[in-house]
């Protein structure tokens, strides 16, 4: 459902079940009991859903994005715990928006996952650019939450080691 723009929110952000919009600097809707943010993004909707349903369960609050570009669009105002990114999807692919994600100061210890099928160079190349950790889809939905909810909850800096960052194994998921 295609909400008309709404006062403080950035454009074609995902938040709950509708797309909202926010053209205001920062993200004003609160959630109540929420454990955290993730801002979730990929290209296949499907995955989007699933990522944001299991987390929500949870307690944990879902912004999503449909691709890198709009995650760079929308991250300073949805304000997010962590970022979870797949890695090919157009315009901009999650291993390039991982390193500009990095390369700004505002989102430089943000900790951020790749959701993706984990090829041994995304994996390379993730920790080259410094994402926290990998988790290979297919995914058991409950390791995704143990993975989002021990990175929102360790404390600030990132892991620099793969012995730190490695795939996670899974079984469900997309």
């Amino acid at each position: 459902m295609v909400v008309p723009r709404a006062r403080g929110r950035p454009c074609g952000v995902e938040v709950g079940k509708r797309r909202t919009r926010w053209p205001g600097p920062t993200y004003s809707r609160g959630v109540p009991g929420a454990s955290g943010r993730v801002l979730v993004v990929d290209d296949n909707k499907v995955i989007r859903q699933l990522i944001r349903v299991n987390l929500e369960l949870e307690g944990i609050e879902v912004v999503t994005a449909a691709d890198g570009a709009e995650c760079l669009e929308v991250v300073h105002q949805v304000r997010p715990d962590l970022v979870t990114l797949d890695v090919v999807m157009p315009r901009l692919d999650g291993l390039r928006t991982a390193a500009r994600l990095r390369t700004d100061p505002r989102t430089s210890d943000l900790p951020l996952v790749i959701v993706s099928a984990c090829s041994q160079y995304e994996i390379d190349s993730g920790l080259e650019v410094g994402v926290d950790a990998f988790l290979a889809k297919p995914f058991e939905p409950a390791e995704l939450v143990r993975l989002v909810q021990g990175l929102i909850a360790r404390p600030l800096g990132r892991v620099h080691g793969p012995e730190d960052a490695e795939p996670a194994a899974g079984h469900a998921g997309g």
